[in-house]
Formats: C-alpha cells, structure tokens, sequence
C-alpha cells in the first residue's frame, strides 16, 4: 500500500495528476509540466517533498562516522550543509544525499526517497565502531520547498528569521508560519530557494500558509515532473537515471564532493582514487539535440557505425525551448562541440556535446 503525504488531500483537491512514486502516492502535475517549471523560473513554485528520507546522527563520534560513510568532508560549521556522495566498496554510488550539520554532535542526513529503504540499512551496516545514534525520522518528517527568485520574498513573510543572513546551502533552526522548523537554503531546481523541514502535523498549515503568502507573486503548487525537468536543465544527476551503483562519482563528474585530498578515509576511496589518477573510460557529459525529437533514459548513443555512449536522462527543457539530455560517453569522443547521433526505434537523431549546465539564468545564489 502506497502512503500518502500529510498533504495528499490538498493535492487531490487542487486536480493534481497522482502516481505512485517511491512508496507514495505523489503529484506529478497539477497543471501543465511547462506552467509549472516555468512559473520556477520567472517567480516561484511549492513542491511536496515529504517523501524524502531524513536521517538524525548525534553523538561524540557523528563527525566521523559521516567522514568514513560519505566522500564529501563532514566536518563543515554548524549551520552548513553539504552534497555529497556515498558509495560501495567498488566506488559505485549508494545514494546522493545532503547533509545539514545541526551542531557540534548532531546533523541530518536527506536521502531519496526511492533509496529509503537501502539507505538505512547501509547507514545500520556501519556503525560498529562509532559512538552514535541514528534515527530514522523519515516517517515523522514533512518537507516542503519554495523555490524561484521570489522565494525569499514569500518566505520572509512567514518568518522572523532574516533570510537575507542565510547564504547558499546553509540553514537555521526558528518559526515558519508559527510552527517549528528547519529553514535551509537548499533546493535542486537551479533556481534560489528555500527547504523547511517541520513535523507532519504542520505540513498542511504550512503549505497554506506558504501559498497565501505567494498570491502577490502568482506562486503555484509544482509537482514531480516539473521537479525533474527544472533539474535536468542545470544539469542535475538524478539517482536511478544518470547515477546509481554501476556509476561512480567520478564518471559522473561529481569529483568535486569526493575528497580524494584530505586525510580522511571513506568507504570506496581506493577505487576512486585510482580512477581518476587514470581518468575513467567514460564520463557523463550534456548534450544538446540538433535534430526533432529526444533521446530518453537508454537510448544508445553514436559515433558513426560505434556505440559511444548512453543517453541517461531526456527531455525538452522549457526554459529553453529545444531538447537536451545527460548520458555517458566514451573517453575520446568527450569534446565540447563533438557531434554525436542517438538512435531511437532505428532513426538517427542527431547530438552535440555542450557544457553544463544547459540552462545558465538562474537565481541560484
């Protein structure tokens, strides 16, 4: 049986199309796709996230623990927070997550939802040695984001915080819409934007409280396809699409959040640091689609009669009116401006290679 978020009711209301989606009934559009990403991009949108994972970490020993499970370093100041991968022994990627670091001993983990499950038990695998306590909080914890460039004018409505004080990927503790909350400057749209963490129980006078407070700016509930168009185009990786345990972070560019020059020893290290001393066979690019039509997840790519590469994920990117997608290609066949051709039911559509991200106006701060 799927759940249902706090909000789900409000959802259905609204007309919202619902779907299953790692083991909730999400929305996936309340509008049109297209409305929706592009009211992201000129004003701001609200996003149900509830079906996140959320993980507490306290203890004497969290630092570490985080240090030895993630490849990005833990050890960020209080009210930070960080992405980073966390991978298997063979390098290949259990989750992409972020971290907020709460305190001195106490930070929270933020998983994917499709990974919940996998996650915990991996986090539950690795605590010999470590004093301390993990608790899921995934089931207790609703999570809903504002995001666009007038988020923060939305925000700062509800709540005496200053937000203005809060930069890029950090966060605080206080009231939002007269409830408690963690208020984080976070978001994977490209666009500025806010994350507030609060109790199930107040998800839905929050999400009220966050939509009369948008009127002003034309804000609108987004729902899950929007969130992964808005991604794509800046350049996003999405787990089970363009990452997962057959990719390391390496080819999937993401060597900037595994720290190969500290001291610190992480699970899968040896194998990453190996790779990228002798560069990988393959690495996830962006690339532009010069013909009609796109490639979607699995489509093969072409270089002449050679399969070069895997487009990962596809599709029209709205802000931009033409068709784009991230994929794997070959060492060799990488260049920016190399032209390529993915095949779809027979039919050559032609590619170009081009530098991310694709959509280069946002907000983001």
């Amino acid at each position: 049986m799927d759940k249902r978020t706090p909000l789900y009711e409000i959802h259905s209301a609204l007309g919202a199309t619902i779907q299953p989606f790692a083991g909730y009934l999400m929305p996936i559009k309340y509008d049109t796709i297209q409305k929706e990403h592009m009211a992201v991009r000129n004003s701001v949108g609200a996003f149900d996230l509830t079906h996140m994972g959320e993980f507490r970490v306290t203890g004497p020993d969290s630092t570490a623990f985080l240090d030895n499970l993630l490849t990005n370093d833990a050890d960020v100041s209080n009210g930070k927070a960080y992405y980073s991968t966390m991978c298997y022994p063979d390098g290949g990627i259990v989750d992409d997550l972020i971290v907020y670091r709460i305190g001195t001993e106490e930070y929270l983990m933020v998983v994917n939802a499709a990974n919940l499950d996998k996650d915990w038990a991996w986090v539950q695998s690795h605590l010999t040695g470590f004093s301390v306590k993990v608790k899921n909080e995934s089931d207790d914890t609703a999570l809903v984001a504002i995001q666009g460039p007038k988020a923060q004018a939305v925000c700062s409505k509800l709540t005496s915080e200053n937000l203005e004080e809060i930069g890029y990927y950090e966060h605080t503790t206080g009231k939002f819409a007269g409830v408690d909350a963690l208020i984080a400057r976070t978001g994977y749209t490209g666009e500025d934007g806010f994350e507030i963490y609060m109790k199930n129980q107040d998800a839905v006078a929050v999400w009220e409280a966050v939509m009369k407070a948008g009127e002003e700016f034309g804000i609108v509930p987004v729902g899950l396809g929007a969130r992964d168009t808005l991604r794509l185009e800046v350049g996003y990786p999405l787990y089970g699409n363009d990452i997962d345990h057959s990719t390391t972070p390496v080819e999937a560019k993401l060597g900037w959040v595994v720290k190969l020059k500290s001291e610190k020893q992480f699970i899968g290290r040896e194998v990453l640091e190996q790779q990228k001393s002798e560069k990988p066979g393959r690495n996830l690019v962006g690339m532009m689609v010069t013909g009609k039509g796109f490639p979607r997840h699995g489509t093969p790519v072409f270089s002449g009669d050679r399969k070069v590469g895997i487009v990962t994920s596809g599709s029209i990117a709205p802000a931009l009116g033409e068709a784009v997608c991230l994929g794997y290609i070959e060492q060799g066949f990488q260049k920016m401006g190399n032209e390529l051709e993915a095949e779809i039911r027979g039919k050559r559509i032609p590619l170009k290679i081009v530098k991310l991200p694709f959509y280069t106006n946002g907000s983001r701060r």
